[in-house]
């Protein structure tokens, strides 16, 4: 016999229909650190698989034209929970919360075609091999969660636990896009560290109410880090200032998650979904890379603040809104439907990632196989923000419009009350 939705399970299920909810978002944001696993009742695991593919494209300032720079990439998100008695539950989600992955090529400003004048006043003779710019960035976090529930029939949980955080990243700068940049690459060594989330929920199970307002906090990050930048021999006279290992400190951003969801008939679900990320106060900031600029500064060039440059960082916060209708159609089938708004995080916005936020439109669907055992399926398609690409001087060097990606996702799900 097919399992029932009734009005409790129903919401259940269309928690688990947002298997694409968040992808292509503000700053390095990617899964949405989503703890709505934790949140459901008895014992239940889940496994997410995301595939996303953009398409951003866009003009340097010379008018060449920048084919496809965002790489398509997917990601993993896995959660199991189990209630230990009628107060107490505890839960490990994994999953991998922020990253990039941009690679530009063909004949434009931003890839290394031997012509760049800034270089040639340094002495200095661009390689011309046809490198591309390109980033990469990549995290992992594993979350441990113990949660409480109180009130007079346990309407009320609080819950919280460690986060460990693994981060690592490539980064090349190539063209005279970048001026004396070009040329600059660095790889930062993977490392890992720990921070902690905190929550407090409330539901109501006869009518489907769940809402939940997460915290997680930032993560420091100490990570070893190679550097080659040519024009840092050049200033120095001795082509072995060029290379340099070092340490940096990168600090991953603090988050909120706000998720609400009630039923509005016996079959239909009405959901939403808030998230904060101070995009704002995050920066990568390689040794060599800055004092570069401070020395640069030294010699008159513009844009660059007395404090030097960061190679990455963001001028506002990103808002993420999230909203959906649900709907059982056959007692093992529901169906759901969102629209989405990303703010991005500022324009113009870093060259490495030249996207101001999105509009979205979603379907999906959750079959359940068993009474235990379900697949879900969804797909979302992206409108992306027009955007002017910015080097981290501030200075404009390409434009991005008319943009779209989408996003699939699957989940297999199981749950035992």
């Amino acid at each position: 016999m097919r399992h029932t939705f009734h009005l409790k399970t129903l919401a259940v299920a269309i928690a688990t229909l947002s298997v694409a909810s968040v992808a292509s978002a503000a700053g390095l944001d990617r899964s949405g650190q989503d703890i709505t696993a934790f949140l459901q009742d008895g014992t239940y695991a889940e496994a997410v698989y995301t595939y996303i593919d953009a398409d951003v494209t866009g003009k340097d300032t010379s008018g060449n034209k920048i084919d496809d720079i965002a790489e398509s990439y997917d990601f993993f998100r896995y959660g199991v929970k189990t209630d230990i008695n009628e107060t107490f539950s505890i839960g490990v989600l994994y999953d991998e919360p922020f990253g990039a992955a941009a690679d530009y090529s063909g004949d434009n400003n931003f890839v290394d075609n031997g012509d760049n004048a800034v270089l040639t006043g340094f002495g200095l003779s661009p390689a011309g091999n046809g490198e591309g710019t390109n980033v990469e960035v990549r995290t992992e976090n594993i979350t441990g969660i113990l949660g409480a529930k109180f009130g007079q029939n346990k309407n009320f949980q609080v819950y919280g636990g460690p986060v460990a955080q693994r981060v690592e990243a490539d980064v090349r700068l190539r063209g005279q896009a970048y001026s004396a940049a070009d040329g600059y690459t660095t790889h930062i060594s993977a490392d890992q560290d720990y921070g902690y989330i905190a929550g407090v929920a409330y539901s109501k199970p006869e009518i489907a109410l769940k809402v939940a307002l997460t915290y997680r906090s930032e993560i420091d990050h100490t990570m070893d880090i190679s550097e080659t930048y040519p024009v840092a021999g050049a200033l120095a006279r001795n082509p072995a200032a060029a290379s340099q290992n070092g340490v940096v400190d990168v600090t991953t951003p603090e988050s909120v998650n706000f998720d609400f969801q009630t039923g509005i008939n016996p079959t239909t679900l009405a959901t939403a979904k808030i998230r904060w990320v101070p995009w704002s106060d995050f920066a990568i900031t390689p040794p060599l890379y800055n004092g570069v600029s401070k020395s640069l500064l030294g010699l008159g060039a513009s844009g660059i603040p007395p404090e030097g440059l960061d190679l990455i960082s963001y001028d506002e916060d990103q808002w993420q809104v999230e909203l959906g209708l649900a709907k059982r159609l056959a007692p093992a089938l529901a169906i759901s439907g969102t629209v989405g708004w990303d703010s991005g995080a500022g324009n113009p916005v870093s060259s490495l990632g030249p996207i101001e936020g999105y509009y979205s439109a979603g379907l999906g669907a959750k079959y359940n196989v068993t009474e235990s055992w379900a697949v879900s399926a969804g797909g979302k398609y992206l409108w992306f923000g027009d955007a002017e690409g910015q080097i981290p001087s501030k200075t404009i060097v390409s434009d991005f419009e008319s943009n779209d990606g989408f996003v699939l996702g699957v989940k297999v799900s199981y749950q035992a009350q």
